[in-house]
């Protein structure tokens, strides 16, 4: 009897960037891997853990650079994996959480290619981990809400930021904001008008990196703070009184500054 191998693609999560965060199942999948599919973000020493033997396809995608089109992605994906080769996404983050990698395993399981996913730590979990700050806490917040500033072109449904910091503010959430540096004006406007304008906020710039770095202000100076310490992108805002006591060491000599 003859056994047909059914052709498979693993979408796997590279963390924010430290290759000691990477998960054992990573590690294992991206050394078996003979086909890699590169993020922009991801380092070398993520790529280290590949066979030499194995083929590296760079395929770039950064807010604000130009990227490599999300259908030559998928496409080249099924095409190596249709060949018989071991494919391996590997994705900035985790690829369910703002990675398109839903979108990634619709395209793939329609033309009958199974997909496996492994999770990797999200840089909103891990920027503020490594500043010894919680995301949820019995007293200050009681959940944690994971967005993205930066919504399809042309999507008809762009975030209500208003309905969205009263909610935070009346449920006690933080708010872990990717790709919304470019937008942090308008950000800060909207949600001024529906949360308090002292409300701690952080912005961490290439989190876990050894260029890693952040600033705490409150959410009235947010976006005169990331003009003023030229923060960019990769970074997440994090907003929510789980940083009212970093805010307090950290922040009230920029307080100060601004008020002089």
């Amino acid at each position: 009897m003859t056994h047909t191998h059914q052709p498979q693609v693993t979408l796997v999560g590279a963390g924010p960037g430290d290759p000691e965060l990477l998960t054992l199942k990573a590690v294992k999948a991206i050394a078996s891997a003979t086909v890699l599919l590169v993020d922009d973000l991801v380092s070398d020493a993520i790529t280290a853990h590949a066979s030499t033997t194995a083929r590296i396809i760079y395929v770039g995608k950064r807010g604000g650079c130009k990227s490599t089109p999300q259908a030559f992605i998928e496409k080249l994906m099924a095409q190596e994996a249709l060949a018989g080769e071991t494919v391996v996404r590997l994705k900035g983050g985790d690829p369910f959480i703002f990675g398109r990698g839903g979108e990634e395993v619709e395209h793939l399981q329609a033309q009958g290619i199974a997909v496996t996913v492994i999770n990797g730590i999200t840089s909103g979990l891990a920027g503020v981990t490594s500043l010894g700050i919680p995301l949820t806490h019995r007293e200050h917040a009681h959940g944690v809400l994971f967005i993205t500033g930066h919504a399809k072109q042309g999507a008809a449904d762009s975030v209500d930021w208003v309905a969205l910091g009263q909610t935070a503010q009346q449920a006690k959430l933080t708010l872990v904001i990717y790709m919304g540096v470019s937008g942090a004006a308008q950000l800060q406007a909207a949600l001024l008008q529906s949360m308090r304008a002292d409300t701690p906020v952080a912005v961490i710039h290439q989190v876990s990196l050894p260029t890693q770095r952040h600033v705490v202000c409150e959410l009235q100076l947010l976006h005169d703070t990331i003009v003023r310490e030229e923060l960019a992108s990769p970074s997440v805002i994090v907003i929510g009184d789980v940083f009212k006591g970093l805010l307090a060491m950290e922040g009230g000599a920029e307080l100060q500054a601004s008020a002089g």
